[in-house]
């Protein structure tokens, strides 16, 4: 999906690729992601495919009428020590649970832009939901990003690294 959302020029700037193989690149990819008008039925059957994360608490869950989307990018921004990194972790981990327990059955990863990422909240966390901690850390990759261009370069690895097992968030 990366690549067939890519703009031409953008992709023309990995080296090694030129305009020309891109174009064929783009071609190929249209073909299996679908970016053309489709019918209101079709995008509820897709939607039915979508996951809410629990954010680890209750009312904050109903407010987003059942927790963190999956499938979709959600912006968390606010105050200086409002929350919003414990919200991170504990999706990191609410991520791992069972669906019908709030979580999506897959890993996360965690870019860290602020050098707040902490591991050990990660096993409080896991505790109070009654995780095993080391399996917790196990399936969260986590990297700290040092600029916006190093951000950029994380994200594409992280591409890379969700094709090759279930990711939730």
């Amino acid at each position: 999906e990366s690549v067939a959302h890519a703009t031409v020029r953008k992709l023309s700037e990995v080296k090694g690729i030129s305009e020309a193989k891109v174009l064929k690149l783009k071609d190929l990819v249209k073909s299996m992601v679908p970016m053309e008008f489709k019918t209101a039925a079709d995008a509820l059957e897709d939607r039915k495919g979508l996951v809410s994360l629990s954010t680890g608490a209750q009312e904050l869950d109903k407010l987003l009428e059942g927790g963190i989307e999956t499938n979709s990018i959600t912006e968390v921004f606010g105050e200086f020590r409002t929350g919003k990194t414990q919200l991170c972790h504990t999706l990191c981990v609410t991520c791992q649970m069972p669906v019908t327990e709030g979580g999506a059955e897959g890993k996360a990863i965690y870019i860290d832009t602020e050098g707040t990422f902490r591991p050990n909240r990660l096993q409080a966390i896991a505790e109070r939901f009654g995780l095993d901690p080391t399996s917790a850390l196990e399936n969260v990759a986590y990297a700290r990003a040092h600029n916006s261009e190093h951000q950029m370069e994380l994200l594409k690895t992280a591409a890379a690294i969700m094709s090759q097992d279930r990711y939730a968030l």
